[in-house]
């Protein structure tokens, strides 16, 4: 992934981020309300808003630093959004509740991600 790609999909990440946050407590909000999955779909929100503050990072990052490893961790918090923070969204909005049991696997793309990152600092600076 370019270091443009990163950087543009951080900045869309964000708006979408603030865009469904908006529409789960205005549009959504009583339906979550009704089936206890407020807090679930707030957890979804602010894991998503945290990671796309670490892919921007990445993106950043990369004007200094070009490592393999920033890739990975770019890949691996793209992906950790969209399995964990995607899950989440759509158990809160269609109740199937299997989707849970692959929800973690998103958090451990997100773990590898910082993990990822973590490396690329220690080695390259």
């Amino acid at each position: 992934m370019t270091q443009k790609a990163i950087l543009l999909l951080a900045t869309a990440l964000g708006a979408l981020t603030v865009i469904i946050g908006a529409f789960g407590a205005h549009a959504l909000g009583p339906m979550l309300q009704a089936t206890n999955r407020t807090a679930t779909f707030e957890t979804a929100v602010k894991y998503q808003m945290y990671h796309t503050l670490a892919l921007l990072a990445v993106g950043l990052l990369l004007f200094r630093v070009e490592h393999p490893a920033l890739q990975v961790a770019a890949w691996c918090f793209l992906l950790g959004i969209l399995v964990f923070s995607g899950s989440l969204y759509t158990l809160c909005i269609t109740g199937i509740t299997w989707l849970g049991a692959i929800t973690p696997i998103g958090g451990t793309l997100m773990i590898v991600g910082w993990g990822a990152l973590f490396y690329a600092i220690l080695k390259a600076l």
